[in-house]
């Protein structure tokens, strides 16, 4: 989601129109040359994509038959417009008049303009939206006073800076912008410094390095249903050294015969990686070839936390396995729940717990339970079955939880679910592992070098985290949505 350049335009019927503010992107630029190919056609001048625009938007020569906007075959039905350019036509401008000023912008489109995609797969359509929007919230107070518009104008760079760095809308609130432009610098003091690198650190040079992975996991225990699983993690750094250009190189370290890590994202400020590094895929099957490391990357840090980089794998087995049992025996509901964790995962948990929803049905009126290890809790709202397992399994690595429940009458309160219905139900987990990858991945903290005088103090650390993790009842058919597509 990216912009290649924004206007602010004025018009006036009687003066005809003026450039008040235009920004261009050239990063931005040069991946719309690389994404669009032959396709790709340059953004003109501020004064030839005035009059163009103008011309598309109808604000001249409106009682003029033009072919190449009034025929029949172009009906507009949304802000976004085909400018004609000297160089062809201009796609997608996204532009609108409002109180006589035009807010325009072009969004980036990651891939050939012929033919053209729908408008529903180009991402930065509806930030560029929102971005001109926030502009017209910060300039529209003052329209009718020139000199009060002239300097909010004036402002708009330095602001654009924070919610628009490089291109990419990040804050579309430029009103809560206004009091801290004083404090951006519109190019760094010091001409090696990158554009994302906004202020330089003075102090002891460190180092925080964390790699969060997360889990989703969908289990049916049924034959005829493939039970799935993901991970997919992410590098965060933040790094805290002297300079204007400092250079750090990272490595990631995966245990032998791990899988490999597979589609890799880096951040922008990684000077260089092996490009066999980015080309392995989950989408197709692991193999000899896949790269499998080592992962180095090198970059000139930004000064605020970032994402280093993102990355999937395909492991063998899910962290905890898992069977639920629910069964209806006249008013009464029958569960049992079964789990058990991995052999080859970490025992110490900062919490794991199971809730168990009830949906479309009245308050738990009589609950019967035994559990194996832990705690069971009823939520609030009485629809809800909290099992507090803990920081630990026991030695077995097996907990088990059977009961009966029964209702009272329905209320609107209680949760709903058009997809659960009937029998049809199931069992989420929740848990964080600290200092344990399901990978294996982890930091060196050895193999980090930062070029740069002093002995920085670095701090790694890693944790695996459940995201969607549901174990759906075995009695009952599980839900179409997830099951795998069949031939």
């Amino acid at each position: 989601m990216a912009l290649r350049a924004l206007w602010l335009l004025k018009h006036d019927p009687a003066a005809g129109g003026a450039v008040l503010f235009s920004r261009r992107f050239p990063t931005v630029e040069l991946r719309a040359e690389t994404f669009n190919g032959s396709t790709h056609i340059p953004i003109p001048s501020d004064s030839a994509f005035l009059k163009a625009l103008l011309l598309e938007l109808r604000l001249v020569d409106e009682h003029v038959f033009v072919e190449q906007r009034d025929t029949c075959t172009r009906i507009n039905h949304s802000s976004v417009h085909s400018v004609s350019t000297p160089a062809g036509e201009l796609w997608p401008v996204l532009a609108f008049h409002k109180s006589g000023l035009i807010y325009a912008c072009v969004p980036l489109v990651e891939g050939s303009l012929e033919p053209r995609p729908p408008l529903l797969t180009v991402t930065g359509l509806s930030q560029g939206l929102a971005l001109l929007l926030g502009i017209m919230d910060y300039v529209s107070p003052s329209r009718k006073n020139e000199a009060e518009l002239s300097s909010k104008v004036g402002q708009l760079r330095n602001l654009l800076i924070q919610a628009c760095p490089l291109g990419t809308p990040l804050n579309t609130n430029i009103r809560s912008l206004n009091s801290s432009f004083d404090d951006i610098q519109e190019l760094p003091a010091d001409k090696d410094q990158p554009a994302w690198r906004s202020n330089t650190y003075k102090g002891k040079p460190q180092v925080n390095v964390c790699i969060s992975e997360k889990v989703k996991c969908m289990q049916y225990d049924q034959r005829d249903v493939v039970d799935t699983w993901q991970v997919y993690g992410a590098v965060n750094c933040k790094c805290d050294i002297e300079g204007s250009a400092p250079n750090v190189t990272l490595s990631l370290t995966l245990p032998t015969n791990a899988p490999p890590l597979q589609d890799i994202v880096v951040h922008h400020c990684v000077t260089s990686v092996d490009p066999a590094m980015l080309v392995s895929t989950s989408a197709e099957p692991l193999n000899d070839s896949v790269y499998n490391g080592p992962y180095k990357f090198p970059f000139i840090p930004p000064s605020e936390s970032f994402d280093l980089c993102y990355y999937t794998s395909q492991v063998p087995v899910p962290p905890i396995l898992g069977c639920y049992q629910l069964v209806e025996e006249g008013s009464q509901l029958k569960i049992t729940v079964n789990l058990k964790l991995h052999e080859s995962i970490k025992n110490s948990f900062e919490y794991c717990e199971a809730r168990i929803p009830f949906f479309n049905r009245g308050p738990i009126a009589q609950l019967e339970y035994k559990v194996s290890h832990g705690q069971l809790d009823l939520s609030r709202e009485k629809s809800r079955l909290v099992w507090i397992i803990g920081q630990k399994f026991p030695k077995s690595l097996e907990v088990s939880l059977t009961g009966t429940v029964s209702f009272g009458a329905a209320g609107k309160e209680h949760p709903t679910d058009f997809v659960c219905t009937g029998n049809t139900a199931y069992v989420k987990l929740y848990f964080r592992i600290p200092d344990f990858t399901l990978t294996g991945c982890y930091v060196d903290q050895h193999s980090v070098q930062i070029f740069v005088p002093g002995k920085p103090k670095i701090t790694a650390s890693r944790e695996l985290i459940s995201s969607d993790y549901f174990i759906w009842n075995s009695k009952a058919p599980a839900p179409m949505v997830y099951k795998p597509l069949l031939d």
